[in-house]
């Protein structure tokens, strides 16, 4: 999505950009077909990578090459920070430019990773207003122009229809809807889906609908599913959420998503034993979501490993669903939340950037 909305920007201020990219189909639809899809790289968490290495490396062995061959102008590298602080490495010390955009989360965990920034990376682009007076630290000049998911939540909620006329096109009924959003890996959905599912037992008066991460399929959700009432709507995400009442959200960049549209949310996550032990002896952030982190403060009940249970996930909800100050509270928050990460037409303002740096570069 980011890579998308930043290529569709930097197209506008060099015409004749030519791009070859790694990512999706909103990518695509913006840049032709991608040398590989993300949905080969879709690996999270320390087990979970460990199991996949020979894949991981190999991936990483073909990105430089290809590097290598294309020989472009300049490097990108969006978040994803174990593969790209790799490429960003190779880049540098073969003398490509190299941009990051959505700066690696260091302030979380792995600090030490800075210095792989300062080394390797000519212009760190960021997304969360704390994060300019972290990099200065470090005497690291990073460009900041709001938040990118500002640009696709304005731009999706132009286009959000009627509650009705989007029931009847996705098989819904009249109840209001509880969304799910229950993680866009295989992993997260095995872990996270189950108990997420349950709920619509709890609550026969609404609907509980899952947003299809556009990563999966209908059969990665089926075995799940099966003998509940929950439906799974697929490339509706931003929909989903502006059409529901509440919604159980599985942490990340969702839970950003969620308050940008004004949805309440409790937030969810379980992992495996292995993963989480060693996220928290090392990760050093006070949340697990954004809306948390960017307001340091709980705006959001988090439910992570053993506190995410049916009826802690349930209760939650319960205060949501109804008009009452934890609904009013969470809402006033999320207004805040929203003056804090800019304007409209973030992802073109970096874009613009960015063909600014280059071309004074070349020059």
């Amino acid at each position: 999505m980011h890579g998308s909305m930043l290529i569709r920007g930097i197209k506008q201020h060099d015409a004749e950009t030519e791009i070859r990219f790694w990512g999706g189909d909103l990518m695509a639809a913006e840049a032709g077909a991608p040398v590989k899809h993300y949905r080969e790289l879709a690996f999270m968490g320390f087990l979970e990578v460990l199991l996949n290495m020979r894949t991981v490396l190999g991936n990483i062995r073909f990105c430089k090459s290809d590097i290598a061959a294309w020989k472009p102008d300049v490097v990108i590298l969006i978040d994803y920070p174990g593969f790209n602080f790799r490429i960003a490495e190779f880049a540098h010390n073969a003398g490509f430019k190299v941009f990051y955009y959505i700066a690696p989360k260091v302030w979380a965990w792995k600090e030490g990773r800075v210095k792989r920034i300062q080394q390797n990376v000519d212009k760190l682009f960021i997304i969360f207003p704390f994060e300019t007076e972290y990099f200065k630290r470090f005497g690291i000049d990073a460009f900041y122009a709001g938040n990118p998911l500002v640009d696709s939540v304005a731009q999706k909620l132009q286009l959000v229809p009627s509650k009705d006329q989007f029931s009847r096109e996705h098989g819904l009924d009249e109840r209001p809807i509880i969304t799910l959003l229950a993680g866009s890996r295989k992993q997260e959905i095995a872990y996270c889906l189950p108990t997420m599912a349950k709920l619509a037992a709890e609550f026969p008066d609404y609907q509980v609908v899952v947003a299809g991460a556009p990563s999966l399929t209908a059969d990665d959700y089926q075995p799940i599913l099966e003998g509940t009432d929950v439906k799974v709507v697929f490339g509706k995400t931003y929909e989903l959420l502006a059409l529901a009442r509440a919604a159980a959200v599985v942490s990340g960049t969702a839970t950003l998503e969620a308050a940008l549209i004004g949805t309440p949310q409790v937030v969810c996550y379980r992992g495996s034993a292995i993963s989480i032990a060693i996220a928290r002896r090392f990760v050093k952030v006070k949340y697990i979501s954004l809306v948390n982190l960017i307001m340091d403060r709980e705006v959001v009940k988090e439910l992570i490993q053993k506190d995410f249970t049916l009826d802690s996930v349930a209760s939650e909800l319960r205060l949501l669903l109804q008009d009452g100050p934890s609904r009013d509270a969470m809402l006033a928050s999320y207004a805040s939340l929203c003056s804090m990460l800019g304007e409209p037409a973030v992802a073109n303002r970096v874009a613009a950037q960015m063909v600014k740096e280059l071309k004074s570069r070349i020059s």
